[in-house]
């Protein structure tokens, strides 16, 4: 069996997260309760993306990035959340992601029972994620709030090839359970400092999806500010080998009417 599971250096965003709860200064507003809506632009660029279909000697193990070049590309993000009044909050998030290139490569490509010349190929890349989370606000206080919950994750992969009249392409889509966790403190002149976290590893692969925001209000329902994300994972079994990562910088703006009832 084949060991996958080396978590790399991606987990600094876990040593930024765990440094964040353990400390604690200034005040926060107190939460209220409402829909939130979140709307991030991102530009992404690639730090891998390796793939070998099928996973054995009758498939090629190439750079896909090679071919698609390392970027950036735009990648898009919303998130739709509600706290309720027993410390409970939804999220559902709509992450898509798409990029294609033309690229040259130096050697034969096999590729689901296709070969692909040296020379110039068109490449195709999408992994679109789709998720639904629950989560429960483990801590509640002005200075810090903790969150914890579990995440559903439905993945919209593909990857294609082609070259003149000949073409191949490889699609996943399939659930992806995933621990879920998201901190938020208060920064002192408004100005707020949040994470949250989407993973899990185990059998024969492993999904991290961490993010920093750092926001500030504009107004009473009016949020902006600037959002750093690191994307990895990956999976290697008979069918496939497939590991790509992505590290994204871009705004973010959030919307958060106020209601009637709200503390």
């Amino acid at each position: 069996m084949r060991k996958v599971l080396k978590i790399r250096a991606d987990h600094g965003l876990l040593v930024a997260f765990s440094v964040c709860v353990l400390g604690g200064w200034a005040q926060a507003e107190p939460a209220r309760q409402g829909w939130i809506i979140d709307t991030d632009a991102y530009a992404t660029w690639q730090g891998r993306n390796d793939v070998q279909v099928p996973n054995d000697s009758s498939g090629s193990r190439f750079s896909l990035d090679g071919l698609t070049g390392g970027g950036p590309y735009v990648a898009p993000r919303v998130q739709l959340s509600r706290l309720t009044g027993d410390r409970r909050e939804w999220r559902v998030l709509l992450a898509p992601l798409a990029l294609s290139n033309d690229g040259s490569t130096a050697s034969v490509i096999q590729f689901r029972g296709t070969t692909f010349a040296s020379g110039m190929v068109n490449a195709r890349y999408q992994f679109n994620s789709w998720r639904g989370t629950v989560r429960w606000r483990w801590i509640d206080r002005e200075d810090l709030v903790v969150k914890i919950g579990i995440t559903a994750k439905i993945r919209d992969a593909s990857i294609r090839l082609r070259q003149n009249a000949r073409s191949a392409e490889k699609d996943n889509t399939g659930f992806v359970p995933l621990l879920h966790g998201a901190f938020e403190r208060p920064l002192g002149s408004g100005w707020r400092l949040e994470g949250d976290i989407d993973a899990l590893a185990g059998g024969l692969g492993y999904a991290v999806d961490g993010g920093i925001k750092l926001m500030k209000p504009i107004n009473d329902e009016w949020l902006v500010g600037a959002s750093f994300r690191y994307l990895d994972g990956g999976a290697d079994n008979d069918e496939v080998y497939a590991f790509a990562s992505f590290t994204s910088a871009g705004i973010s703006v959030r919307w958060h009417p106020r209601e009637s009832g709200s503390r």
